[in-house]
């Protein structure tokens, strides 16, 4: 009889008691917007913010309403705007493009590579064909490229970068956290990232006049005085009469649950790894089947695994899918023609103009995923792999 998984692949952590704790003595207070507090009283909105910024070694830092937010508002804080051209990974999820979009600028996509980073080749040729000055780098699925080599593609080139590190939380290259390359950085705090509030994001640089126009684009009014992570007064008085408001603050109660998450991240990513290298060690000689090679400069937050099946067709992948899916394991395909859940592509995001990507097409074609929560166990982890590798084997044996 074949092995069974009977784990939930949406099931979170509870949040943690000190949250939990935090929480309610907000919830008690009635102050849940983070500048209604009390005289000498420090919000937990500004405490996240200057607790975040330490932990990621950046100078400022603004908590929002989304991760999606936080790239929509660095990218109007440096200026982008109707019909500029924007870059960014032919693989991603949807609110990257979306972010673009709703700045009224243009996505122009850039092709992946087996490695599932962005095609720095590419690249390079797009920033000259194109003339864009900006590159939204995500680092879909927590993968980094080789970012000393991209920094330097778009540093000689005048291209600024905002990162989209909604995977990358806690990762780094060659000892550089995610998140402090470009100018600006984006992270999210959606339950199925790496501290989860449901939904809210965070946006840092170092830049003083990009962070006082995104902490009034976030809706501060004139009361970014109570911000703690924040530059200094004269930023703001460069930028205040001629940025709007455009509404998407972080409350205090969400801040609250996140703030002991943010000094647990350590011991959680340690977590991740644990569970990833033993999922990757499990499929890894699997016929058919090609694990994700990270490479040795790379910090990874195993938070969910890819693999590809370079060589099946259609139908092959579908039937590992039935198979999988039969036995408990829930794996996403971001071949499908048609947009599945979360797992749509570029070629779906149809408000941009029609591009080709044929090498992103080919690797799209094969990617499977699958999240690793920490409600799993290592010895989860080993089984949800044995199934797997029976499947995928069995289907490329029976060609």
């Amino acid at each position: 009889m074949k092995q069974v998984f009977s784990g939930n692949f949406t099931q979170q952590e509870p949040i943690p008691e000190a949250g939990i704790k935090a929480a309610m003595e907000v919830l008690q207070s009635g102050r849940l917007h983070r500048y209604n507090v009390g005289p000498g009283e420090v919000g937990e909105t500004a405490l996240l913010e200057e607790e975040f910024a330490a932990y990621n070694g950046a100078k400022y830092a603004l908590a929002v309403a989304s991760g999606g937010y936080a790239i929509g508002c660095a990218m109007r804080a440096i200026g982008v705007g109707p019909g500029d051209k924007v870059l960014t990974n032919g693989f991603t999820l949807a609110p990257v493009p979306g972010a673009i979009a709703a700045v009224n600028a243009d996505p122009i996509f850039v092709e992946v590579t087996d490695d599932l980073v962005i095609d720095l080749d590419d690249l390079a040729a797009k920033i000259k064909r194109t003339g864009a000055t900006v590159l939204l780098l995500s680092h879909m699925r927590g993968h980094l490229c080789d970012m000393d080599r991209l920094m330097q593609i778009c540093d000689a080139a005048g291209v600024k970068v905002i990162e989209d590190c909604a995977h990358t939380m806690g990762g780094a290259w060659n000892g550089v956290p995610s998140g402090r390359h470009g100018i600006a950085a984006c992270y999210s705090t959606q339950t199925y990232k790496h501290i989860n509030s449901g939904e809210g994001g965070i946006l840092t640089s170092d830049d003083p006049d990009l962070m006082a126009r995104a902490t009034i684009l976030s809706g501060s009014y004139m009361l970014y005085g109570r911000h703690r992570a924040a530059p200094p007064a004269e930023a703001f008085e460069r930028v205040k009469y001629v940025t709007p408001n455009v509404s998407g603050r972080m409350d205090n109660l969400r801040a609250a649950i996140l703030r002991p998450q943010i000094a647990d991240l350590p011991r959680q990513i340690a977590r991740w790894n644990m569970l990833y290298a033993v999922t990757e060690e499990g499929l890894r000689n699997t016929s058919g089947l090609k694990v994700i090679e990270r490479p040795e400069a790379e910090d990874i937050v195993g938070s969910s695994i890819q693999f590809l099946l370079p060589d099946f067709t259609v139908a092959q992948i579908g039937e590992v899918l039935k198979g999988c899916s039969a036995r408990g394991v829930e794996l996403k395909w971001f071949g499908h023609a048609e947009p599945v859940a979360f797992t749509s592509r570029y070629d779906s995001w149809r408000y941009a103009s029609p591009q080709s990507l044929p090498n992103t097409d080919r690797i799209l074609t094969g990617l499977m995923d699958m999240r690793l929560p920490l409600t799993f166990s290592v010895e989860d982890c080993a089984l949800i792999a044995s199934i797997i590798r029976d499947e995928v084997a069995g289907i490329a044996q029976s060609d």
